[in-house]
């Protein structure tokens, strides 16, 4: 059984609880629940079960389980594989079809499950024997429950059924899209990111899987999430491919207000790179599941932020009215940028989130979480709206997720494809930033095109620029030198301009100490 990386973040993150007390029987220890138990369903009714849930009492879910289960590590759970002959569709011969993780581990809270068929939802029970066990006495009869799911389809092999999707742990979901294998994460909700008072999780609690037609290449799958401070319902239209897309319909509905809340939360690694490799001992050249956050505004301009793994808590926000979209984004694709066989940074996927309809005023917000390795989760992105959510209130978002190898549409600016950070021989007080750009422009540009470089740093000085073609990529090697002062933080921003103005997206980054 493939889990999940960096479970670390998500062992106190992820909950459940039963239904019984809003009108839905919750399942019994059977192959499958019989008919009569089955409840009418229909595009509304999660939003009520998450509007009644919100006017009440937050009530934390049980963790207990059978001691066995309980403390299970991470090599036992992984040992516990789902039999494919007992996946939910499986003698259907559909698109898709899906398998329930057990409890244990790090993930102690039941979530229900249920089927949609027909405009009627039936619970789908937990039965021991849909398991293959290398360790029998893992084997635990009686109503344990799931505590997640596995989505799979013939990605990329007609008739082959694999894994594309799972959800797993608090509300974080994962996708990736032919070709790719996991990488970073997203999340239903962020609420107090990076915050001092600590950060809260809210969780799906329950999910209804609608079966597929014969011939679909779709999958509709609602959740139904919780925490003390809000309850949330979604809607998840799921198509994999060559970029795989999630349409995300959500409603929120908070508890209490809540002034920083993220929407559409990506949750990811960056251990090292060119840039940023000062405290790092590691052979390789880099290693992280995506390397910039990108962002296209309202006023259309097209941003470029690359990560840092800082030595201190890092948080930054881009003001916005109706973004465009924004991700966090894996450019470098070949296997020498990493130069690592077993986890293959190059396959990740990036993910960019197209808002549907305007977000109004807010920020995207960027939250980098200084980490040993890189088995942590310490990158995390989402939209934060201006006005605070207040409570009694509902809020709807929708958006298009695209899991994939970039952004979904191409630009005709030029692009940014290393940033390289270092050392000035012999001038101590500065450092030495490398960018490469290349893209549409220089398949059209004269070879005598003179090139400039508009940049500036707050607070700092900028010195010694210096632009030349560089043919190994087909574009331009800009360098300069970053002169800080006494400053322990300078805003930097760089744009690359030819003499009738600026042909490249915006390059942005922090430097500390």
């Amino acid at each position: 059984m493939k889990i999940l990386r960096r479970d670390l973040m998500k062992a106190s993150l992820s909950a459940g609880v039963g239904l019984s007390a809003l009108g839905l029987k919750t399942p019994k220890a059977s192959a499958r629940s019989s008919s009569h138990a089955s409840r009418p369903f229909d595009e509304s009714t999660v939003r009520t079960l998450a509007r009644n849930l919100s006017r009440k009492a937050f009530s934390a879910p049980s963790h207990e389980l059978p001691a066995v289960l309980a403390n299970m590590d991470f090599d036992q759970f992984s040992s516990i594989t789902y039999d494919p002959e007992k996946t939910l569709w499986h003698s259907d011969k559909l698109a898709f079809d899906v398998e329930f993780f057990p409890r244990g581990y790090l993930y102690k809270p039941r979530v229900d499950m249920y089927e949609v068929i027909g405009g009627k939802a039936t619970a789908i029970a937990y039965d021991p024997d849909s398991y293959h066990y290398a360790d029998p006495s893992l084997k635990v009869s009686g109503d344990i429950g799931f505590s997640g799911l596995r989505i799979r389809y013939a990605l990329n092999t007609p008739g082959v059924m694999e894994e594309c999707a799972v959800f797993l742990g608090a509300s974080y979901f994962r996708a990736f899209a032919k070709g790719q294998i996991y990488g970073l994460s997203a999340r239903g909700f962020a609420k107090d990111t990076g915050s001092l008072k600590g950060e809260e999780f809210p969780f799906f609690r329950s999910f209804w899987l609608e079966k597929p037609q014969a011939g679909s290449d779709s999958l509709v799958v609602h959740a139904l999430m919780d925490s003390p401070s809000l309850t949330g319902a979604f809607r998840f239209t799921i198509r994999p491919g060559e970029t795989t897309l999630f349409d995300v319909q959500s409603t929120i509905f908070p508890r209490q207000d809540i002034a920083n809340g993220g929407i559409a939360p990506l949750t990811g690694m960056f251990y090292f790179d060119a840039n940023n490799r000062d405290h790092v001992d590691d052979w390789r050249p880099a290693a992280h599941d995506s390397e910039a956050l990108q962002v296209w505004t309202g006023t259309k301009q097209q941003l470029y932020r690359p990560l840092n793994n800082p030595t201190d808590l890092q948080i930054s926000g881009f003001s916005d009215n109706g973004p465009y979209g924004y991700g966090l984004m894996q450019r470098k694709r070949s296997f020498s940028d990493y130069e690592d066989i077993a986890l293959h940074y190059e396959q990740r996927p990036s993910l960019w989130i197209e808002p549907v309809g305007n977000w109004g005023d807010g920020e995207v917000e960027l939250v980098e979480i200084p980490s040993p390795s890189e088995v942590n989760d310490n990158i995390v992105s989402f939209w934060h709206p201006k006005q605070p959510l207040q409570a009694g209130k509902s809020y709807n978002f929708t958006y298009r997720m695209y899991w994939g190898w970039d952004t979904p549409w191409p630009t005709h600016l030029a692009r940014v494809v290393a940033t390289r950070v270092g050392a000035v021989v012999d001038h101590p007080e500065a450092r030495l930033f490398v960018i490469d750009f290349n893209g549409e422009p220089f398949q059209s540009l004269p070879k005598d095109t003179n090139f400039h470089l508009i940049a500036e740093a707050k607070p700092g000085a900028i010195r010694n620029i210096v632009i030349e073609r560089n043919p190994y990529i087909q574009g331009v090697r800009t360098t300069f030198e970053l002169v800080p002062g006494d400053a322990k933080l300078s805003e930097l921003q760089v744009q690359l301009a030819t003499d009738q103005g600026p042909i490249s997206e915006t390059w942005l980054y922090r430097w500390t100490p």
